[in-house]
């Protein structure tokens, strides 16, 4: 059961990371830049995005290691060219937020499928309460904003010229930081990612 169990939330997992990709070289595309057209990266082939470490060594291991009570990886990062965007300080940051805003879309889709279906067959309640929750993780984890993650780029987007040391040191120590984020800062967003499925889900 276990087993399959994996399966299932890896399944979702790069459907879920698979989006997310796509999301940001779409909106780069539309903005101007067809680098990640170019590359072939504008397609739901996962084989197209998946990434060894992030898409299959860390998800194993985070399920054997949390004894099947999560799962979570990643996807290559759809490459992208600033100076094709049409106004690249903007539109990188509505190419980041592009990702994580699918990822939410999914949850809230989902959210109210598990609302009005949930009562029919307890199986499809946890598919999709899975559904909803590794898309808030997503979502919510990239929105955080330490560099490379997508949630440094809408800041550097939004920063006034005066945050230019700030975000000079997040660029140079970013990589060190998310490293101790992953593991001491996590609490800091499980109750919003907590807080957002019981909202949507009622659960």
């Amino acid at each position: 059961m276990e087993a399959i169990y994996f399966l299932a939330q890896l399944l979702i997992l790069l459907f879920a990371v698979v989006i997310h990709e796509v999301s940001h070289g779409a909106v780069a595309y539309h903005l101007g830049d067809p680098t990640a057209k170019e590359s072939g990266r504008l397609t739901l082939n996962p084989i197209k995005h998946l990434d060894f470490w992030g898409s299959f060594i860390v998800p194993l291991t985070l399920f054997f290691i949390s004894q099947g009570k999560a799962v979570f990886g990643w996807a290559k990062p759809v490459p992208v060219n600033p100076l094709l965007l049409k106004n690249p300080k903007r539109d990188i940051g509505l190419v980041a937020f592009a990702g994580p805003a699918a990822n939410l879309a999914l949850a809230i889709i989902f959210g109210i499928f598990l609302r009005i279906f949930s009562p029919l067959n307890p199986s499809l309640t946890l598919f999709f309460s899975w559904i909803v929750y590794i898309n808030l993780l997503l979502a919510i984890f990239n929105l955080v904003p330490i560099p490379p993650l997508d949630g440094s780029k809408i800041l550097f987007s939004l920063a006034p010229a005066s945050w230019a040391p700030l975000l000079s040191f997040l660029e140079l120590y970013g990589p060190i930081i998310l490293i101790i984020f992953l593991f001491f800062g996590f609490p800091l967003i499980w109750p919003v990612i907590n807080f957002l499925f019981h909202l949507l889900t009622g659960i």
